[in-house]
């Protein structure tokens, strides 16, 4: 008999077929995370679990279902702060999660949010769509040049190096970051420093995981760092950001602009946020390419055909 599955959204068919190839799948064909009781439900009425973003396996969820049936969390994405792995070993709940294939995608993104927000394309496309362009002119929606400017990243690990590889080599931009542990090569001219001094970039990008650890790291005291040409992006988790500080650097003018692919509350972008013309707001789309989900998706089905043989999961984050 096949082990049963849960996925807990769609996935594209290449992945659910894979995974029914192996399983006996059950999807929850819908597209808002599990409630309550499903994560209950989860845990105790099938073998192994397909989650993703927003299905929060938290200390409670554990505790309610002391004895899981479940035996892994298959995450699909790299970023798995809405699991709490600690509460899952406890438990005997195995973790992993879909590192490198989200990289490239994700990185792109913060190259698209630079850009937006420094050439201000947003704007643009909403001034056309209105019809209230009146046509070129010399001093036009000018905005912030890129090139050969100094970019900051907090976060310097697959994501954070892809990013500074297409900024520096592709717009000549001098490279600093800041990483809570050292890193010996880079991969690319680059300079470690501290926090204060990355903000103070021309451009700072956070590409940390979300996380205890990393919750509201980009604080009040963090922007202060930051120029008032700056311009601020965020592709890793919105509670790594204070939101509500950043509003206030924005609404102050102590920043010039800010380009957002996640939330603090996501998916409630804040009415403050969305009356900006200066932040480009994305609706969470680091991945969202059919190829980078496929294979996302492929390696979270790697993980429980592991699990299923009896070995090692290649991506056991809570050992």
């Amino acid at each position: 008999m096949k082990p049963s599955l849960l996925i807990t959204r769609r996935l594209p068919d290449r992945v659910l077929d894979a995974a029914r190839a192996r399983f006996d799948v059950t999807l929850r064909d819908r597209t808002d995370p599990l409630s309550p009781q499903e994560l209950r439900a989860a845990l105790r009425d099938f073998d192994v679990v397909l989650p993703t973003l927003g299905d929060r396996f938290q200390v409670d969820v554990f505790a309610d279902v002391p004895a899981p049936r479940a035996r892994l969390l298959a995450n699909f994405g790299v970023g798995y702060n809405h699991i709490d792995a600690e509460a899952a070993r406890a438990a005997g709940v195995a973790v992993t999660n879909t590192p490198g294939a989200v990289t490239d995608a994700t990185a792109d993104i913060a190259l698209g949010l630079i850009l937006m927000t420094a050439r201000r394309l947003g704007e643009g496309e909403r001034l056309v769509r209105s019809g209230g362009w009146e046509g070129w002119h010399p001093v036009q929606m000018l905005g912030t040049h890129v090139s050969g400017k100094r970019l900051g990243v907090i976060g310097m690990g697959r994501i954070g190096k892809a990013i500074a590889r297409r900024c520096h080599y592709g717009f000549g931009m001098e490279v600093v970051f800041h990483n809570r542990s050292p890193v010996a090569d880079p991969g690319m001219p680059a300079r470690q420093v501290g926090l204060a001094e990355a903000m103070a970039a021309d451009f700072v990008v956070v590409a940390v995981p979300g996380g205890k650890s990393t919750h509201h790291l980009i604080d009040a005291a963090a922007l202060s760092h930051m120029q008032p040409s700056g311009i601020f992006v965020n592709i890793s988790r919105g509670d790594v950001v204070d939101e509500t500080a950043l509003i206030a650097a924005l609404q102050q003018g102590r920043i010039a602009g800010a380009g957002l692919d996640v939330y603090e509350f996501e998916p409630e972008v804040p009415a403050a946020l969305l009356a900006m013309q200066n932040v480009t707001l994305l609706p969470h789309l680091g991945t969202a390419c059919l190829e980078v989900r496929e294979n996302m998706g492929m390696m979270a089905v790697e993980n429980l055909i592991a699990w299923a043989e009896d070995r090692v999961p290649p991506n056991l984050v809570n050992p």
